[in-house]
């Protein structure tokens, strides 16, 4: 491996990465195939925003290597199985050696479901709601250096994100841990200018086909 431009290291088969991603096979995964890249399926969102809270404490690489496990535990996260959690489940869970037992975080994680079925009734979709909070093209960095990202940990929309969240009573879903799962899920690309994804990833943003409102907001909007 060898560098090129701060953050940046060229791995072995020749492409240029993040520095965060390469050390460890699952980190190099996950940021070629999963990181930036935009996400509209209200599963995989809410999944995002739970296992954001079980890391808060934690490193990223903790979680991805029992994100298997966490699926098993929770349903695959199915939002309206989690949201009909109970105590036992609570208990069960705390058993489970495979997931971060922390009952804090498997009690929000539950009452997370119960507010996102809330707010799909609301919003038509956990994924609309949330590309709704996708920062303006002028809001961003020209160009996404490893300075710019290392003083980026939440931003306008994050906080604005987060803030609406709680408003909802949802919990562990502070701005910088906002902006993470806004970073993943591919509301913004921050892989770095010179990683090869960077291109990837803008392209796939490109192409990518916003949500928009229910089609019951549609039918109201028209009516």
């Amino acid at each position: 491996m060898g560098a090129v431009g701060k953050g940046i290291v060229v791995g072995a088969d020749g492409v240029a990465r993040c520095a965060w991603a390469t050390g460890a096979d699952d980190y190099t995964r996950y940021h070629d195939v999963e990181w930036g890249f935009p996400v509209a399926d209200d599963r995989r969102l809410f999944e995002k925003l739970c296992l954001e809270g079980f890391q808060s404490g934690l490193s990223w690489l903790t979680i991805l290597r029992k994100r298997d496990a966490f699926r098993r535990a929770f349903a695959d996260f199915d939002v309206h199985v989690v949201a009909r959690f109970g105590r036992r489940d609570v208990e069960r869970l705390l058993t489970d050696a495979s997931i971060v037992r922390h009952r804090g975080k498997i009690e929000a994680a539950i009452a997370n479901a119960r507010r996102c079925c809330e707010l799909v009734e609301e919003e038509g979709s956990l994924a609309g709601y949330v590309w709704s909070f996708e920062p303006d093209p002028r809001e961003r960095p020209t160009r996404v250096t490893w300075e710019v990202l290392h003083e980026t940990t939440q931003t306008d929309a994050s906080r604005a994100l987060a803030s609406d969240l709680k408003r909802r009573g949802w919990r562990y879903v502070g701005p910088t841990t906002v902006y993470a799962f806004m970073q993943a899920m591919g509301l913004v690309n921050d892989h770095l200018a010179q990683c090869d994804v960077a291109s990837r990833v803008d392209a796939a943003r490109s192409a990518f086909a916003r949500p928009g409102p229910s089609a019951a907001d549609e039918l109201e909007s028209n009516a």
